[in-house]
């Protein structure tokens, strides 16, 4: 009975302190549509995802029915960093919906016009503001709106301690003028936020990256994205696992104990309100600390980093190939920077095609074949085997009334069409792809299947292609694998090397680009499609991971584009959304939703890119 009138107070009193307004609220979800759109359209770094941040301590004064309730103490505000746009998971601060979402559109344009990340937090807000009024001036009256509303929510400066009051002050100015104040000076405790504003201080990782290898990571269930709501980005810190100072001594007194807010070794299988507490734990949490114990319970896959031995590993084709790398924060290529090996699988025996793909194989080769060259009987031609009849009556007849006539073309030839086209296929072979897809597959299974029925496919219509695989360990090596070179005939040598491909390493992707484009490009076609098929975005152990990874991805495609090629991706990452339409643009990729079906989709998109290749 106590605790059910204990929760019927705390509801009551958090219900009663609340400052927001529930009814009026807009979720970050209702705007994931339109928001990456609006933001890339208003001039944003396109390399930006857009994703919900979490809520941070303020510090400044609350109510006293907020210290009651035990509320208030953490804020939603929005901040850039450099890959991400964080926005509130969502905002009910204003009693209509429609300034809510005003609000969200407002943060939008204001991180787009960010143009004094360097100055003071006010300074910068102002200039922010001014430079989204001068980009945009249709948003002025909203501002103006905007901005009322937020003055008439916040304390009065007379209601605050003196110098508190001139810190408010400053602010309000502020905000009714930008670009009016130049410092600022604050009081005892800090002043209320501004949601107008970009965060002041945004949450940044403050421990070291995990050195690969020092656990083995378990595999996540299921492919399905996550919610905004479980992709935050928190504080983390990295500390030393908690150990008591003798195995036979029982800590009793209760500030001793580990609580959920504490300690949670999350490596286990939980319990679904194990799970819900350990989410509401996490975001009360302002500083996550992170542990590592080396051991784990349950792992599908096994992480093994280091290098092979030189007898146990591929053969190399081809050591020190020296390719550049483009550094965006610089904004320079640099060059010579990733060395390159090509490699050729040791052990690989020629066999046949797996009994499980023959139906497939059979199936795709004859729908192949409508794509193989045809003989076709070309009219009013110079020379040939047969006389075009309906040419020489038109030529006499012309000659007949006297009209000026060049050489003629009276006969008929049959010439082969040719298709004109040259296809490389790159796939990534890096260690996320030993994940599972189902309970009978990988997702290295499923490209190895895909490569297969592709080739068998392509044998058919004649058209020149070359197969090539890539992993890496950081730019000093990354590995090259020939699965088939152009001057290659498909057959069971080529099926040995597809049925030795092995998952491993990491995806220095930019270096891989560019390789397979230096190739490509030596081949005579008209046309030359690089199809790219990943399961993942770049990253590499050092600093190739996130934004730097990405762009040097970009300028690898960007690069192949100048050099005539046609860079095309599939990818089954369910979250490529978010960043391939910056690397390939809205029409230079392909999502595949279930893994599964990737050897059949593939042979068939193939058709729809060089269906007219003559």
């Amino acid at each position: 009975m106590e605790e059910f009138v204990g929760g019927l107070w705390d509801k009551l009193i958090t219900r009663t302190a609340y400052r927001g307004f529930p009814k009026a609220r807009v979720e970050l979800k209702e705007m994931e549509k339109i928001a990456p759109i609006f933001f890339r359209a208003l001039g944003g770094d396109a390399g930006l995802s857009i994703r919900a941040g979490n809520a941070t301590e303020h510090g400044a004064r609350r109510s006293w029915l907020e210290r009651v309730a035990g509320i208030g103490e953490k804020i939603e505000l929005a901040w850039c960093d450099d890959v991400t746009l964080h926005l509130p998971l969502s905002i009910d601060i204003y009693p209509e919906r429609e300034q809510n979402r005003e609000l969200y559109l407002w943060l939008i344009a204001l991180a787009a016009h960010d143009v004094a990340p360097d100055e003071s937090w006010i300074v910068r807000s102002q200039e922010a503001t001014q430079a989204t009024l001068r980009a945009l001036p249709g948003l002025l009256p909203r501002y103006i709106k905007l901005a009322a509303a937020e003055i008439a929510r916040r304390p009065a400066p007379g209601t605050l301690p003196q110098d508190e009051a001139a810190a408010e002050a400053t602010i309000q100015a502020a905000l009714r003028e930008p670009g009016s104040v130049s410092d600022f000076i604050p009081g005892r405790r800090m002043p209320a936020p501004v949601p107008l504003w970009l965060h002041p201080d945004p949450p940044a990782t403050m421990g070291e990256q995990r050195k690969a290898g020092s656990a083995e990571p378990q595999q996540p269930e299921g492919g399905k994205v996550e919610r905004d709501a479980e992709t935050r980005k928190r504080r983390a810190e990295n500390v030393d696992m908690p150990k008591p100072d003798s195995p036979f001594m029982l800590l009793f007194r209760a500030e001793s104990l580990f609580s959920w807010a504490e300690y949670v070794k999350v490596n286990r299988d939980l319990d679904e309100d194990d799970n819900d507490d350990a989410a509401k734990a996490a975001n009360d949490l302002e500083v996550m600390s992170v542990a590592q114990d080396g051991t784990t319970t349950a792992s599908r896959v096994r992480f093994d980093l280091d290098l092979p031995a030189e007898a146990d590993d591929d053969l190399v084709l081809a050591d020190g190939i020296l390719l550049p790398e483009w550094h965006y924060r610089k904004q320079q290529m640099q060059d010579k920077h990733c060395r390159l090996q090509m490699l050729l699988a040791r052990d690989a025996e020629p066999c046949e095609l797996p009994v499980a793909l023959r139906a497939n194989a059979k199936r795709l080769r004859n729908q192949f074949q409508a794509l193989a060259p045809q003989r076709a009987r070309l009219r009013a031609q110079t020379s040939g085997s047969d006389l075009d009849l309906d040419a020489c009556v038109r030529y006499e007849a012309e000659k007949a009334s006297g009209v000026p006539l060049s050489e003629p073309g009276l006969y008929i030839d049959s010439r082969n069409q040719l298709r004109d086209l040259s296809c490389l296929l790159l796939a990534d072979l890096s260690l996320s792809t030993d994940a599972w897809v189902n309970n009978s597959a990988r997702v290295i299974d499923v490209i190895r299947d895909s490569l297969m029925l592709f080739g068998e496919a392509l044998s058919s219509t004649g058209d020149r292609f070359a197969l090539y695989g890539f992993s890496s360990v950081r730019r000093e090596n990354v590995r090259y694998h020939l699965l088939k070179g152009f001057d290659e005939r498909y057959g069971s040598t080529i099926r040995g090397r597809l049925a030795a491909l092995k998952p491993g390493f990491y995806t220095r992707m930019g270096a891989a680009i560019r390789h397979s484009a230096a190739i490509l490009s030596k081949q005579k076609s008209a046309r030359r499609l690089l199809l790219i098929l990943t399961d993942g975005k770049p990253n590499d152990l050092d600093k190739y991971e996130g934004r730097y990874g990405i762009e040097d991805t970009r300028m690898a495609i960007q690069e192949a584009r100048r050099l005539g090629l046609m860079p095309f991706c599939v990818t089954i990452d369910e979250k490529a959304g978010d960043y391939l339409s910056h690397l390939f643009g809205a029409g230079g990729y392909v999502v595949v939703r279930d893994a599964a079906m990737l050897p059949q989709v593939l042979p068939k998109l193939y058709v729809q890119l060089t269906g007219n290749a003559h």
